[in-house]
């Protein structure tokens, strides 16, 4: 069996680092700020996050949930945070009414006026993801996209959001969207824990 050329490896590692370096542009500098300054506004009101996502990007909002109810670099009090990934619910919902609405179906069960709901896609097209940010308008919940290509039709329903364009894969998007998370995450942190030594 013939090894991988470095080269090879090395051009993917570079096409990984150019994802990694969008957050450095001023559009997505100001995302970071914009967005860790709602999520901190929202547990200052006492809400909750609820985070939404299809495949990989599910995946990631499971990610995201996990870190601020859990830990993330310091111990601290968990922050309320809900990934809308429960398989249950999702394959009652798909199989009764339409997988267009299983997060809209969630949002509506369970999301109050000061909470925010985030979207993780690449595409920006999914419909569950269009209603379920539909559903949140209509119940006061401000709407924060993470977006890829050209942030497609979701964009429209976002109060807030970040478009990593430039890549053609979805997995380079959801690279630069996973760091964008660990970076607000420490953000929050930072600002609600100050004390806090690990």
């Amino acid at each position: 069996m013939a090894f991988f050329m470095k080269h090879d490896i090395l051009s993917l590692v570079e096409d990984a680092i150019k994802a990694i370096e969008f957050l450095k542009k001023n559009e997505s500098l100001s995302f970071l700020n914009k967005i860790s300054m709602e999520i901190l506004n929202c547990y200052d009101n006492g809400g909750k996050i609820l985070i939404a996502g299809n495949g990989g990007s599910m995946c990631d909002s499971m990610h995201f949930a996990e870190e601020l109810t859990g830990f993330f670099r310091k111990r601290r009090r968990p922050l309320a945070a809900i990934a809308l990934a429960d398989p249950a619910h999702i394959s009652c919902v798909a199989n009764d009414v339409g997988f267009e609405y299983v997060f809209s179906r969630m949002v509506e069960a369970i999301g109050s006026k000061n909470d925010l709901f985030i979207t993780l896609t690449t595409s920006g097209n999914s419909k569950n993801l269009i209603e379920g940010s539909v559903s949140a308008k209509k119940k006061g919940l401000k709407v924060i996209g993470f977006l890829g290509k050209d942030g497609g039709a979701l964009k429209e329903f976002c109060d807030i959001y970040w478009i990593v364009e430039g890549f053609l894969h979805s997995d380079r998007i959801q690279e630069a969207h996973m760091t964008a998370i660990h970076i607000i995450i420490e953000m929050v942190e930072k600002k609600l824990f100050p004390d806090i030594i690990l």
